[in-house]
């Protein structure tokens, strides 16, 4: 009976510990099906290098517990660990892996919340590491607010003691070796307060970025911690700084430069890609002409986002590959330029610069750079919406949901999205769930710089404009310009009342703009429209997100609103 008993608490603990893990940040995890992995027979040199020092840096002079794998943005980082990861998973060496994603995926993959978690889930599941995962569950147990301890206290509770209570059992030699951690720059800083009632600092993205470097480094450091850690990153500063500061001793640093031939690599992806295309098209075997992809790797300046750019455009619905590919070598020459970027920005700037490049690009800033859109946005304000406590969300919203807010004619989004194939991943239109996702963050980067987009460069503020101006007339149209099914309904108006859409309207510096929207807007069709009940006579979801929104107006603007009656009873 106590083996029975036993065995339950450790079931229950499991299941505890899922609820805390970013299952997307796994490297075989379904969000990244999709994600970059290398072509074959490229990146071998550097891939090569990575996995001899997993399986044999103990060997070097100066042995290193930490591998920092860097350099700039396009380069090939996040591929290269996909890649990696795969080998060592066929090889039994993975302990286990973190892919953060600032721009695809489920929030959890931009914040440290569910780090250590995962990272503590993964050794749990491992088969060699039973011992350590019984000491994991039981911790869990014993512990169940854990997940709401600070990083270092988690790192400590759920891996360090779990290992060390294994300290004098002997390490078998199929135990895993090596952690593997992408795109740490694009974790961002989780905030812990409220601002409308705080003059406490906003923490920054390298504050949270440090922290879990500061936790890695710690476990390094613990003569109890058998695994080797490879972190993967752009060179920003606060990581760059850390490494070169606190740890440099015990880290070894791989960038990412010419030494790894990356020209010979893309010119080999380009010419399988073109193969393809011919093939696909029946073109000639001549084309394109053996100068193509020589420029075409020049143009890249060592950025593999550049020619797996080309391929998806040339590749693209927009028309005939030869007439695509023709675009692209037209574009104005950069190769004079001084900035590596620039070939790259030509590319963004062709596709998203044409006769609609106005709203092109505001809805690209509203979506993708500022996320207006996002169902979670920790940097701004929080109304009322924070004391309700709700299930976490994804953090991009659907793209049936962006379709329903922006269109203001049927199809329009179909219409201005056409020629963004090689930019953004855009969902099939039946599938109501997944989000719009970008193929890399070097469009972000080329939005937010006014230097690299010019003319096509759109202030925070405008952009800010355009979402409440669009927000405000579907107040007062009643809803999206065409009829809803009811699955689109339900979709529409739990993205349409979320506590972090509303709570970006009222984070606009000058809320008075807003009054003759409130003024003509419908309060009581929108309740008898909508309010809908489930079974026992309480309110659904979407209804208690439209009376937040609606006691928070009230609160809020300038105009005396009369509240509908079913408003009334809001929370205080």
């Amino acid at each position: 009976m106590a083996e029975v008993l036993a065995a339950q608490r450790r079931v229950l603990s499991k299941v505890k510990l899922r609820e805390h893990i970013a299952a997307g940040a796994l490297h075989d995890s379904a969000e990244r099906c999709d994600a970059p992995k290398c072509h074959p027979d490229t990146r071998v040199a550097v891939q090569e290098e990575v996995v001899s020092w997993i399986f044999h840096g103990g060997n070097d002079g100066e042995p290193k517990m930490i591998l920092w794998v860097t350099g700039p943005a396009g380069s090939g980082k996040t591929a290269i660990m996909g890649s990696v990861a795969d080998t060592c998973q066929g090889k039994g060496t993975l302990s286990a892996t973190f892919f953060f994603s600032s721009f695809s995926g489920s929030a959890d993959r931009r914040s440290k919340r569910c780090f250590v978690p995962t990272l503590a889930y993964q050794l749990v599941q491992h088969d060699a590491l039973g011992q350590v995962g019984e000491q994991i569950l039981s911790t869990v147990e014993r512990n169940p607010a854990i997940f709401e301890q600070k990083l270092e206290v988690q790192l400590d509770q759920l891996i360090l003691e779990p290992l060390r209570a294994c300290r004098n059992r002997p390490q078998l030699p199929e135990w895993p070796k090596v952690i593997l951690i992408d795109g740490l720059d694009e974790c961002e800083a989780d905030q812990y307060h409220d601002r409308a009632r705080s003059d406490a600092p906003l923490r920054s993205n390298g504050d949270d970025q440090t922290e879990i470097l500061s936790v890695l480094a710690k476990a390094a450091s613990d003569p109890d911690f058998p695994f080797r850690i490879v972190i993967a990153s752009r060179p920003e500063h606060a990581i760059r700084s850390f490494f070169t500061g606190v740890a440099r001793p015990m880290t070894r640093t791989l960038f990412l430069d010419e030494k790894y031939d990356p020209d010979a690599d893309m010119k080999l992806f380009l010419e399988c890609k073109f193969a393809d295309v011919r093939r696909r098209y029946h073109l000639p075997s001549s084309w394109p002409t053996n100068n193509v992809a020589r420029c075409l790797v020049s143009n890249a300046s060592g950025q593999f986002i550049y020619v797996a750019t080309v391929v998806r455009f040339i590749d693209g619905p927009e028309g005939h590959p030869d007439q695509l590919l023709k675009q692209v070598l037209g574009l104005p020459d950069a190769t004079i330029s001084t900035n590596p970027f620039a070939p790259l920005d030509a590319l963004y700037t062709h596709p998203a610069g044409d006769s609609d490049s106005h709203l092109k690009i505001h809805w690209l800033n509203l979506i993708f750079r500022e996320r207006y859109l996002d169902r979670t946005h920790t940097s701004l304000p929080r109304p009322l919406y924070e004391r309700v406590k709700l299930a976490r969300e994804s953090t991009r919203a659907p793209a049936l949901f962006v379709r329903l807010f922006l269109d203001s004619y049927p199809g329009e989004a179909s219409y201005v999205f056409k020629n963004l194939n090689s930019l953004v991943s855009i969902p099939p239109m039946d599938d109501a769930r997944s989000p719009y996702g970008l193929y890399h963050r070097s469009l972000v980067d080329f939005l937010g710089e006014s230097s690299r987009s010019g003319n096509l460069h759109v202030k925070s503020d405008m952009v800010l404009e355009f979402f409440i101006d669009r927000y405000t007339q579907i107040w007062k149209s009643k809803g999206p310009e065409r009829s809803l099914t009811p699955p689109e309904k339900t979709v529409f108006l739990s993205n349409f009342f979320s506590r972090s859409l509303v709570a970006n309207i009222f984070s606009a510096q000058n809320l008075n703009r807003l009054d003759e929207a409130i003024q003509s807007c419908d309060i009581a069709w929108w309740v008898q429209s909508f309010e809908a009940k489930e079974d026992g006579g309480k309110s659904t979801k979407s209804f208690l997100h439209l009376k937040l929104v609606f006691c928070d107006v009230h609160k809020t603007v300038s105009v005396p609103v009369q509240v509908y009656h079913p408003l009334q009873t809001c929370l205080p």
